[in-house]
């Protein structure tokens, strides 16, 4: 199941909903329980420039790929703080 996530200028993006859901806002917006227009859309409009969600984007799926990782191994930080540009960093 995928979802979209938009920008204030235009741009799209689709992520899976299991990696939109680490964001608890998102997950609030998309559940099937509520009556958000987001959930019946499958939409969710972000007030941010698409440079921004798309970074904001990858966080999430490094994220749901390292919380299935076991307790002891261990992520390092650096891993996806490299990949930001630091033209971006402040507003991330």
């Amino acid at each position: 199941d995928w979802v979209r996530i938009t920008s204030t200028d235009g741009f799209s993006f689709l992520v899976k909903r299991k990696v939109a859901w680490t964001s608890g806002t998102l997950k609030n917006m998309l559940s099937v329980d509520s009556d958000f227009r987001e959930a019946l859309a499958n939409t969710c409009p972000i007030n941010e420039r698409g440079v921004i969600i798309e970074k904001v984007c990858e966080y999430m799926a490094f994220k749901a790929y390292h919380e299935g990782m076991g307790p002891k191994e261990e992520v390092s930080v650096n891993e996806f703080t490299e990949r930001v540009p630091p033209e971006v960093a402040l507003e991330l």
